[in-house]
């Protein structure tokens, strides 16, 4: 009910924020609602980098995020590669910007790139969007996927193609998007190691919440 204004009863996504409260003006009456800016920390990857298994172990150890899967929400209405999926990234970030009010950061994974959110209007309602990709060795990544459970088809030749491509344009690229990617190579990782570096990662960005 975040868009909602408390005062006149309209929608708005769009609303100006002041960084004083920080309140969200309403753009209909004027209105200003004070909010809890939080940030939200991204993991994103190729399928077969971790994020999955990574999620999983988190929701456990890093009680002070909630975590989330961001394919619990996929629908084919938001398979729109020509906007760069713009409708989905932004409910995603609607959810996450509710959740946050109720006094807890979202940790969200799943595979997408900085434009992809900080294109969307919902953006203006986190203090910061931080990003972490999951890479791995290309053999390495190539014998996860084809090892895979059948159910989970992602071990044909052309979805492993388009996973070891996503994979080193990571690697090739993370530093140079807006805001940058920070890279954390999974391949001689074990399980827990590699949960202990993305906590660590997410609690080193953890402050207080503008308008806690």
């Amino acid at each position: 009910m975040f868009n909602v204004c408390p005062a006149c009863g309209e929608y708005a996504v769009e609303k100006a924020i002041d960084p004083s409260g920080p309140f969200a003006v309403c753009p209909c009456c004027g209105h200003r609602h004070r909010f809890a800016q939080r940030p939200l920390f991204l993991i994103t990857g190729a399928s077969g980098a971790g994020k999955t298994t990574v999620g999983l172990r988190l929701v456990e150890l890093l009680t002070e995020c909630v975590v989330l899967e961001s394919d619990i929400l996929w629908r084919a209405e938001f398979d729109t590669p020509d906007d760069d999926y713009l409708a989905y990234r932004d409910l995603w970030l609607r959810v996450a910007k509710n959740i946050g009010q109720a006094g807890r950061p979202v940790v969200l994974c799943g595979t997408a790139v900085p434009a992809q959110f900080e294109a969307c209007p919902e953006r203006r309602y986190f203090i910061a969007l931080h990003y972490l990709a999951l890479v791995c060795d290309e053999r390495v990544l190539r014998e996860r996927l084809r090892t895979r459970p059948a159910w989970r088809q992602s071990s044909g030749e052309e979805f492993v193609e388009r996973m070891a491509r996503f994979n080193r344009w990571l690697q090739d690229h993370a530093g140079q998007t807006e805001p940058p990617m920070t890279l954390l190579d999974t391949s001689d990782l074990s399980v827990e190691d590699t949960v202990d570096r993305v906590a660590s990662w997410v609690r080193d960005r953890l402050a207080p919440a503008v308008g806690d």
